[in-house]
């Protein structure tokens, strides 16, 4: 008696088939070159980051050891390459070089299907400056393709102690001078990415001094001191160490410019906000 084995076991089949096409993936992915298993995103920042001066790359060529090159772009924007000689490479992308590379080798028949890795080790073409008030001002690569400001401020150890929330950034879109003021704290506030500007080679970050007040007369801790954000006299006072016992918070006089206009002196309640620069006096008590 014959049996039919399919009808019987159809999940049986079901698996094997599965099993078949995974192990089919495997070996494709296997032989893939290392460049061709990266994600989309990481494929699309090689083809955006332009090799420049100063940039150090790793060359390599599948199963060809000898011809393996660590080079520095040269400020002509020229390496040299064995078999080849000089490349000129500045202004071409990683994914760009690997094709020129191996393009050369097939049409000066050193190899038929040569397969070119090209790593960079070290970005120094495309650089950004911070300045002003962060913990490490200085000037930093562009490692990757659409860093963003945040990012770039990381890289420079953050806004230091006295640093406004904030930030300048002088820069050239679509061939014309920019200047954008950005605030941090708006900017983390709402996580709006287009609060968050993409850096260019070139762009210069300058972090402003925060706001600062200043308080004497009777209060326990005179000088200067930042501005909060919604800074009340009240608060202010308290940040100079409050009242002394010869306080009082009648009468309190606020010394205030306006523009370029003449200082106004004026006698805010406690609950008024304190503007950059006002000098607050807190006068004696007549009791």
């Amino acid at each position: 008696m014959t049996t039919s084995f399919a009808p019987r076991f159809p999940w049986v089949l079901a698996v094997l088939a599965t099993g078949i096409a995974l192990l089919a993936g495997l070996a494709g992915l296997a032989s893939a070159p290392a460049h061709a298993q990266q994600p989309a995103s990481a494929e699309a920042a090689r083809d955006d980051y332009l090799l420049g001066p100063g940039d150090a790359i790793r060359i390599q060529v599948f199963q060809n050891p000898d011809l393996t090159v660590e080079a520095r772009v040269s400020e002509a924007g020229v390496i040299s390459f064995p078999l080849l000689g000089a490349l000129r490479i500045g202004g071409l992308s990683p994914t760009n070089v690997e094709k020129l590379i191996a393009q050369r080798l097939r049409d000066g028949k050193y190899l038929q299907n040569p397969q070119v890795t090209v790593n960079v080790t070290t970005f120094r073409s495309q650089q950004v400056s911070v300045l002003g008030n962060v913990t490490r001002p200085g000037r930093y690569p562009l490692e990757t393709t659409g860093m963003r400001l945040s990012e770039v401020l990381s890289l420079a150890g953050g806004v230091a102690a006295t640093g406004a929330d904030d930030v300048v950034l002088v820069t050239t879109r679509n061939g014309k001078p920019l200047r954008l003021e950005i605030d941090l704290v708006d900017m983390f506030a709402s996580g709006d990415l287009t609060k968050d500007p993409q850096m260019q080679a070139g762009d210069v970050v300058y972090v402003n001094r925060a706001p600062q007040y200043y308080i004497y007369g009777q209060v326990t801790r005179p000088g200067m001191y930042g501005v909060d954000r919604g800074l009340t006299l009240a608060q202010a006072i308290a940040k100079g160490g409050g009242l002394t016992l010869r306080g009082t918070d009648r009468g309190v006089r606020v010394h205030r410019r306006y523009g370029n206009k003449q200082i106004q002196i004026l006698e805010p309640k406690l609950d008024d906000p304190i503007r950059p620069d006002d000098l607050i006096f807190v006068r004696e008590s007549v009791f």
